[in-house]
């Protein structure tokens, strides 16, 4: 019988060696995912025996990470805006630059228009809406996506959250006019697929082996989804509300002169940690 520790560390020797950048928290996500504990608990626990059992677990997830396949997907947990989120091969994994996206919502409403009514469309994981509706006590908002499965996670997360009562989740394509009823909003966010279909295979194998293509994919240009939902999901934002997109990196421009071509009044950008332009606001 080992202790957590002496287990965590081999996992954490094993990582550094095969090059894994964050093998320090990696190997503690991994032990506490296979000791089913958080990783508090598992470092109040560090000095404690476990089980053959759990050793063996860790061997196989660590073996699994050494494939390529992100922690993410091996714990089914991740963390967004300092929330807990599901995650599964049917969600992209939230990354630490869409937080921007959330940060710019408050910056627009704080003070504003604390009980907004918000469109998330393209959802996936629902990590947005959940961080907005964090955020914004007052705000009411709707989760749309295309598939069932992401739809699903989506709704596990609102749960997990407990934001229930104030995130719907409604399924639809982002590329097709709106469904009847959906009404109108005062801010729709979206961080669609956005990058070129020929970009796709270049990818690192930890993305483009593992995380939804589907939910990567922009098309020839990488710009398919802010068009059409410039041409089709406008109608649904208020007189006098906000757009906010993520974007990828040199596509500020071209999305900010469509936004301009459509009629909405401005368009500006906020750059995030590397000095890129990541998010895009519209207003109408």
């Amino acid at each position: 019988m080992r202790t957590y520790n002496e287990i965590y560390l081999e996992a954490r020797n094993v990582l550094r060696q095969y090059g894994i950048e964050g093998y320090t928290l990696e190997a503690k996500l991994l032990v506490a995912r296979s000791a089913n504990k958080t990783v508090s608990e598992l470092l109040r626990d560090m000095n404690l025996y476990t089980t053959p059992a759990v050793e063996e677990k860790v061997m196989e997830y660590t073996a699994r990470r050494l494939r390529g396949e992100p922690v993410a997907y091996i714990t089914g947990a991740w963390e967004f805006y300092g929330l807990p989120m599901y995650v599964t091969p049917d969600v992209l994994i939230p990354r630490m630059d869409t937080e921007l996206i959330v940060d710019t919502a408050k910056e627009l409403l704080i003070g504003h228009k604390m009980d907004a009514r918000i469109l998330d469309l393209c959802c996936g994981s629902g990590c947005i809406s959940c961080a907005v509706g964090h955020e914004l006590p007052a705000t009411k908002l709707v989760a749309v996506d295309i598939s069932a499965s992401a739809l699903d996670i989506c709704r596990k997360n609102v749960a997990l959250n407990r934001l229930n009562t104030r995130v719907i989740c409604m399924q639809a394509d982002a590329l097709s006019s709106p469904p009847l009823g959906i009404g109108q909003f005062d801010v729709l966010i979206s961080n669609p697929p956005y990058i070129m279909s020929e970009e796709i295979n270049r990818l690192d194998s930890s993305v483009k082996d593992y995380e939804p293509i589907w939910a990567l994919d922009g098309g020839e240009d990488g710009l398919r989804f802010y068009k059409s939902i410039i041409k089709y999901w406008k109608s649904v934002i208020r007189p006098g509300g906000i757009l906010l997109f993520e974007v990828g990196e040199g596509q500020a421009q071209d999305v900010m002169d469509m936004i301009l071509s459509a009629g909405f009044s401005s368009a500006d950008s906020r750059k995030d940690t590397a000095g890129i332009d990541r998010v895009i606001i519209g207003r109408m």
